[in-house]
C-alpha cells in the first residue's frame, strides 16, 4: 500500500532555496550588496508591495495559501530596518492609486502605474544607508511584450525614479521582479550602484531575493539569455510578430550563438554571466577526449572572503566546414557546492559529442539529413560565462557521422537563413543561403502500411487490471474495445471534468461508461508548470517561474524541488502536470518566455529532464510542452513556424530530444499553430517520424487544448481531428463528453471512410493505455495507494471531497436548494455542466435578520476566475433576490463558488441560468 506525504514545510524552504539561487547581479559597485547588518533601507517602488509572483494565463493561475512579497520579506528581515516615512507615503499612494487588473486572459497590463518622485519624497528618506528600487513586470499567455514603455522598457517615469535614486544614494539598488529579461539600456544612463535579477520567485520569491540582498544566500543565479544593447539587435526581432508567419532567417544563431559569432560588441550582459559576492578561481583542462565524448578536468577555488557557489560552463568551436558553425556552443555545465573562502572542489564535466554536433540539411558534406562533426580543430573553453570562458584545450577530429536520419518537418517554401562565412581577415561575417525544401512526400510516407490491427473479439470479460498483473497482454485487452471505444478514448474530456481532480485541466482515458467498465481508470492532468491550477479553489505551492529555476543551473535543486511537485501532484490524484515548458527563448518579447528557461537548447533539456526525474520519484509525470517551435504568443493559434531543418534539430528540438532521452519523457503536448505549413497537431513527420520512430519514445502525444488540426495542404480546422489520428497524436484534449463528440469532429466519418483505420485507434489507444498503466490512476482504481489524511497539509485547502454536480435542465437552469447544498457554510463550492456556450447568470436568494444599514457581501468565481461581488443588506428576515453575471461560459464543466464575506446572511435557493 503506498503512501506519500506532503511536507509543505519542507516544500517552502526547497522553493526559497531556488528563488535566492535563480538571482543574477549583473552589477555590483563598491560593494554596495549585501546590506550590512543594521543598515536602514528605502524602499522605492510600487512593486515592493505588489509582487509579481508568476505571469499570466494557464502557467500562473496557482491558488496559492500565501505569497511573501519583496516588502513582507524585508519587514521580516531582523538584520536591517526600513525608512518607515517613505513606506507611508507609499501605502497611501498605493490606496489611491490601485492595481490596474486589466480586462482578463490576454488583455493584462505589463506594468503598474508609479509614484512619481518629488524632492521632499526623496529627503523623507535620505538618513537610510541605502536604496533599493524595484520595477516589477508581468508575463502572459496569449500576449507578447512589445518593445515599448511599460512593457519592454522602462516608463518614464521608472526611469526618472532610477535616476533621482541614483544620483542621492551612493548604494542604489535595482531589483527587477520581472519574468524575462527587459531592456537594460537605462543602466549606463541612470548608473544605479547594483542591479539584480529576482525574476517572478513564487509564493516563496520575496523571501528568496531577500535572501540574495542580505547574503544570507549569496548570489550564484547566470543569466540564461544574452542581454543585447537594443531590442533591434536579435537577428530574430525583424522576423517575430507577424500574424501569418515567422521566417527564422537567423536559422541556428540563435542568443549568444549569434552574438559571439557576429556582434560581440552589441552584448551588455553575456550569456551565462552573473556576478557573486565572493570570487573564484576556475582552472580547466580538455583531460580526454574519446571517439563519443570529451572530457573536461576542472578545478574551482573561492578566492573570496565569502562562502558561495560558481558555475562552470563549458564551450566548443568547432571548425567552420563546409556548414558555418557558431563561434561557441554550450556543450556542458556545473554548479559546485558551497564553496567555503580558501576553498576547492574538483569537478569533472563530460560532453557528448553529440551535444556540439552540426547537422546537415542540404548534403553540402555529403551526408544528407545526418548529425555529424566536420573535421578540423575543436577548441574546448571553460569558465563562468560565455564571453569569459578560456580555452582549455584543441583536439583535432577527423568527418565523424554521429546519427543518420532522414527528413522530416522540412520547410516547403523558399527563404534565406544566415550562414557564417570567414573573411580574409579571420573574422566571421553573415552571409545568406537558401534553406533546403522538402523533398519526401509526406502523404506515401502516411498511407505506407502502419501498425498490424489487432482482430476484434468482443468483451472478453477483460479488465486493464489483469494487464497491470500480467494475466494478459495490453493487446489482449486491446481487442475487445469496440470501435466506438477506440474513437472515445481519443478524446480527453475537461476542463474541470468531474471525473477527476475538481478544478483540473482535464481527464483522459476512462471517459466513458463502456471503458469505466473494462476497468480503465480516467487518468488526471493539471495546468503547470510553476504548480497546480486547480478551478474550484483549491490550494497549491507556486514555484519559481522556468526562467528563475534556469538561472540556477543548478540541476539537483530542481530536481529536489520537483520531488515536492510530484509529491502534491501524487496527493491531489493528478497524474500528470502540464509542463515543463520547454521552448525557446528565441526573442524577449514572447510573452510567455517565463514559462521556458532559457534561449540555450541544452540548457533547457537538462533542465526539463531534471524535473522530470523529480516527478518520476512519486509515479507522477510532466507533460512536455509545446512541441514544437511555439515561440511567439501573438497569433500563436494559426502563424506559420518557418523554420530549416538544421535549425529545429540543433535548436527547437534538440529540447525535447533531451527530454525524451535524458528525461524519460512520457507524455507531449502539441503546440497550437503550424510548423512549415502542417498545424503540429496533425504532423506525422512531428508525432511519429521524428519523436515515435527516431527518438523512439513510448509514451502519449496530446493536443493543446482545443487545437485546431489541418489535412496537407489544406486550411486548418478544430474539427479535422482524423488526421491527428493518423499522425498519431493520441488525445485530442479537450471536450465536454467524449461519448457526445462524435458529432462536433470528423473521426466517424473518416473512419467510416477508410481513411483512419482501426488499426491507427488501437495505436494511439495502446499509447494511452500503457501510460495508465504506468500512472498513480491505475493504483488508485486498485486500492493500492493510501490518502495522507493528517492536518498538517490541509490548512486552508478546500475541501473537494465531496464536491457535487449538478447538470443544467433542458432550459439551461440549475435550481439548488438547503436539500441540496449546506448553506450555513461561508463558502459554498459545487460544480455544474452546462448545456453549451453561452452568457449565465447566478441568483441567489437570501435574507438576514439584521437591520437594513447592515451590509453582507458575496463573492462569486467561476473556476476560481472572480466574477463579482454581490452585496445584501439586513432584511430583518424577509428574503430577497441579487444577480450576478457568472460571464460567458465555454465547455461544459465548471465549478462555482459563492463565499459569503461577513457572518450574518442566510441563503436560501441558488439559480444559475442562461442569460
Amino acid at each position: 500500500m503506498l503512501q506519500h506525504k506532503l511536507d509543505l514545510d519542507k516544500y517552502a524552504e526547497i522553493a526559497r532555496r531556488a528563488a535566492a539561487e535563480s538571482c543574477v547581479v549583473l552589477k555590483n559597485d563598491n560593494q554596495a550588496l549585501p546590506f550590512r547588518k543594521g543598515d536602514k533601507i528605502a524602499v522605492f517602488g510600487r512593486c515592493a508591495y505588489y509582487y509579481y509572483k508568476s505571469g499570466l494565463g494557464s502557467g500562473g493561475m496557482v491558488n496559492t495559501r500565501y505569497v511573501v512579497s519583496i516588502m513582507d520579506a524585508l519587514k521580516a528581515c531582523d538584520m536591517i530596518t526600513l525608512e518607515q516615512g517613505l513606506q507611508d507615503i507609499y501605502e497611501l499612494w498605493i490606496k489611491n492609486n490601485p492595481v490596474d487588473e486589466g480586462n482578463g486572459w490576454g488583455n493584462v497590463p505589463w506594468s503598474q502605474k508609479e509614484m512619481p518622485l518629488t524632492d521632499e519624497i526623496i529627503k523623507t528618506a535620505k538618513a537610510a544607508d541605502a536604496a533599493l528600487v524595484i520595477i516589477g513586470r508581468t508575463a502572459g499567455e496569449d500576449q507578447d511584450n512589445k518593445a515599448e514603455e511599460g512593457s519592454f522598457l522602462l516608463t518614464e517615469t521608472e526611469r526618472d525614479m532610477i535616476k533621482k535614486v541614483s544620483s542621492e544614494f551612493e548604494r542604489t539598488i535595482v531589483l527587477l521582479n520581472v519574468g524575462n529579461i527587459i531592456d537594460m539600456s537605462w543602466v549606463d544612463e541612470c548608473n544605479p550602484a547594483a542591479v539584480l535579477y529576482a525574476w517572478q520567485g513564487g509564493q516563496e520569491g520575496g523571501n528568496g531575493a531577500v535572501d540574495a540582498l542580505t547574503g544570507k544566500v549569496n548570489p550564484c543565479g547566470k543569466l540564461t539569455d544574452t542581454i543585447a544593447e537594443n531590442i533591434s539587435d536579435y537577428p530574430s526581432t525583424a522576423n517575430f510578430g507577424d500574424l501569418k508567419k515567422n521566417y527564422y532567417k537567423e536559422d541556428i544563431y540563435v542568443g549568444y550563438r549569434y552574438f559571439e559569432t557576429f556582434a560581440k560588441e552589441k552584448v551588455k550582459y553575456p550569456f551565462g554571466y552573473g556576478l557573486s559576492y565572493t570570487q573564484f578561481d576556475i582552472l580547466a583542462e580538455l583531460s580526454l577526449v574519446t571517439v563519443d565524448k570529451v572530457s573536461i578536468a576542472v578545478k574551482v577555488t573561492n578566492t573570496g572572503k565569502t562562502a558561495g557557489k560558481e558555475v562552470v560552463q563549458v564551450y566548443v568551436q568547432a571548425p567552420q566546414g563546409k556548414l558555418g558553425k557558431p563561434s561557441r556552443v554550450l556543450a556542458g555545465f556545473k554548479k559546485t557546492k558551497l564553496l567555503a573562502p580558501g576553498e576547492t572542489q574538483e569537478i569533472e564535466i563530460i560532453c557528448p559529442k553529440s551535444v556540439y554536433a552540426s547537422y546537415d540539411d542540404s548534403g553540402i558534406t555529403e551526408y544528407r539529413n545526418c548529425f555529424l562533426l566536420e573535421s578540423g580543430q575543436y577548441s574546448v573553453y571553460a569558465g563562468a560565462d560565455v564571453r569569459s570562458a578560456h580555452l582549455c584545450g584543441c583536439y583535432e577530429q577527423g568527418i565523424q557521422l554521429i546519427e543518420q536520419l532522414e527528413e522530416a518537418c522540412a520547410p516547403v517554401e523558399s527563404f534565406k537563413r544566415y550562414k557564417a562565412v570567414e573573411r580574409e581577415n579571420g573574422e566571421l561575417a553573415v552571409e545568406l543561403e537558401d534553406v533546403p525544401l522538402r523533398t519526401v512526400d509526406i502523404e506515401d510516407r502516411i498511407s505506407s502500411p502502419r501498425k498490424k490491427e489487432i482482430p476484434y473479439t468482443g468483451d472478453k470479460g477483460y479488465l486493464l487490471q489483469d494487464v497491470w498483473e500480467g494475466n494478459i497482454s495490453l493487446d489482449d485487452f486491446i481487442g475487445q474495445l469496440t470501435d466506438f471505444d477506440l474513437m472515445c478514448i481519443f478524446h480527453g474530456e475537461g476542463m474541470c471534468s468531474p471525473r477527476v481532480t475538481p478544478g483540473t485541466a482535464a481527464a483522459f482515458g476512462g471517459v466513458t461508461d463502456s471503458l469505466v467498465k473494462k476497468g480503465i481508470p480516467a487518468a488526471c492532468c493539471a495546468d503547470g508548470p510553476s504548480g497546480i491550477r486547480m478551478d474550484c479553489g483549491t490550494k497549491a505551492f507556486l514555484i519559481p517561474n522556468g526562467t528563475a529555476l534556469g538561472c540556477t543551473f543548478n540541476l539537483e535543486l530542481v530536481e529536489e524541488l520537483f520531488k515536492m511537485v510530484g509529491e502534491e501532484l501524487f496527493k491531489n490524484k493528478i497524474d500528470s502536470l502540464l509542463g515543463p515548458g520547454i521552448n525557446i527563448h528565441r526573442n524577449p518579447l514572447n510573452g510567455r518566455n517565463f514559462e521556458y528557461f532559457s534561449e540555450d537548447p541544452l540548457l533547457t533539456g537538462r533542465m526539463c529532464a531534471a524535473q522530470l526525474h523529480g516527478m518520476h520519484a512519486s509515479g507522477t509525470t510532466g507533460t512536455i510542452k509545446h512541441f514544437c517551435a511555439n515561440n511567439q504568443e501573438h497569433n500563436r493559434y494559426s502563424v506559420d513556424a518557418v523554420v530549416s531543418q538544421r535549425a529545429l534539430r540543433e535548436i527547437y528540438l534538440k529540447t525535447f530530444e533531451i527530454a525524451v532521452k535524458e528525461g524519460n519523457a512520457k507524455s507531449v503536448m502539441t503546440s497550437y499553430g503550424p510548423l512549415n505549413g502542417r498545424w503540429t497537431s496533425s504532423s506525422y513527420d512531428l508525432c511519429t517520424t521524428i519523436l515515435r520512430e527516431q527518438w523512439k519514445y513510448k509514451g502519449i502525444v496530446m493536443t493543446d487544448w482545443w487545437a485546431a488540426g489541418n489535412w496537407e495542404g489544406k486550411e486548418e480546422s478544430k474539427t479535422d481531428r482524423a488526421p491527428m489520428i493518423i499522425a498519431q497524436n493520441d488525445l485530442y484534449m479537450c471536450c465536454d463528453d467524449a461519448e457526445g463528440e462524435m458529432g462536433q469532429d470528423d473521426v466517424r466519418e473518416m473512419f467510416e471512410k477508410g481513411i483512419i483505420k482501426r488499426s491507427d485507434l488501437q495505436r494511439n489507444a495502446r499509447n494511452i493505455l500503457r501510460f495508465i498503466l504506468d500512472s498513480p490512476a491505475m493504483l488508485r482504481l486498485m486500492g493500492k495507494i493510501q490518502t495522507d489524511s493528517s492536518e498538517d497539509d490541509q490548512e486552508d485547502e478546500t475541501d473537494v471531497s465531496n464536491i457535487k454536480v449538478y447538470k443544467c435542465n433542458e432550459t439551461g437552469s440549475i435550481v439548488i436548494t438547503p436539500e441540496d447544498e449546506d448553506f450555513s457554510k461561508d463558502e459554498i463550492l459545487f460544480g455544474i455542466i452546462i448545456n453549451g456556450d453561452a452568457e449565465y447568470k447566478l441568483s441567489i436568494e437570501a435574507s438576514s435578520e439584521l437591520a437594513e444599514l447592515a451590509q453582507l457581501p458575496v463573492a462569486v468565481y467561476r473556476s476560481s476566475m472572480y466574477q463579482g461581488m454581490v452585496t445584501f443588506q439586513g432584511t430583518q428576515g424577509k428574503t430577497v433576490e441579487k444577480k450576478c453575471s457568472l460571464g460567458y461560459a465555454m465547455g461544459r464543466n465548471h465549478y462555482i463558488k459563492v463565499k459569503k464575506c461577513v457572518k450574518g446572511l442566510e441563503i436560501v435557493k441558488l439559480t444559475i441560468y442562461v442569460d
